[in-house]
């Protein structure tokens, strides 16, 4: 998976976890979240029952589901990503996922409600929640759909709580799901390590040439596009 020398996020949550205790953890994003809920999770789901759905992880977007469900992927662990949009045959392809029992459902809430009202989702061996950039989440408008989601849980199970930031409302949030939980801030007023933050303020039809313009004259040897719908296009080799 790449992993060699924890990330501080990872250093301090990973014990915590492994030791069954409920978590709330803020950080910034880039900070290695994901490996910090994922990884001891796989520990466990490798020493007990791999037969059945034992983890769900609530993540705000398609984009987040498929980055994590790539990380499951190279464990041998079963997993599927859950999302809205697309046609009827990629609903069907996670109505069987879930009826096969992978061990992980990396979902979106409101897709995720759409399966649990069906009848096909049955989460009564989950052993693990993970609310994944919790704040996003709200910010979406997500709240109640957690809590419905969270009443078909069984009440005796590890909740994992991950954040950007820590507003209020997290924390009622925090109270309302987790068992007297471990907390985490690291460096929230900080961007990541090696991380270089700029903000462009630009009208839609001007995204594309900013784009093209900052990938063409970059520095830096990697980088990472997140979009919603993204289509870049270079006209001089296109037909």
């Amino acid at each position: 998976m790449g992993y060699t020398n924890p990330t501080p996020i990872q250093e301090m949550a990973i014990p915590i976890i492994l030791n069954g205790q409920d978590i709330i953890a803020c950080a910034q994003t880039g900070t290695g979240k994901t490996g910090a809920y994922l990884l001891p999770v796989l520990e466990h789901i490798s020493k007990t029952n791999k037969h059945q759905t034992s983890t769900l992880i609530l993540a705000p977007t398609r984009e987040l589901d498929q980055q994590v469900e790539g990380l499951a992927y190279f464990t041998g662990v079963s997993s599927i990503a859950v999302f809205g949009g697309g046609d009827g045959s990629a609903y069907e392809q996670q109505r069987r996922g879930i009826q096969n029992n992978v061990n992980i459902i990396i979902a979106t809430p409101g897709r995720l409600i759409a399966h649990l009202t069906s009848g096909v989702l049955k989460l009564n061996h989950l052993t693990h929640l993970v609310l994944d950039e919790a704040d996003r989440m709200l910010d979406m408008g997500f709240q109640d759909d957690i809590m419905k989601i969270i009443s078909y849980l069984p009440k005796e199970r590890q909740t994992l709580l991950f954040s950007a930031t820590m507003p209020g409302r997290i924390r009622s949030l925090a109270k309302s799901v987790l068992n007297n939980p471990q907390q985490i801030n690291i460096a929230l007023s900080q961007p990541a390590v090696g991380i270089d933050q700029q903000i462009y303020r630009v009208h839609d039809q001007q995204k594309t040439p900013l784009l093209q313009m900052l990938l063409k004259n970059t520095s830096y040897a990697s980088t990472i596009v997140f979009c919603r719908i993204f289509w870049l296009q270079d006209r001089r080799t296109s037909p």
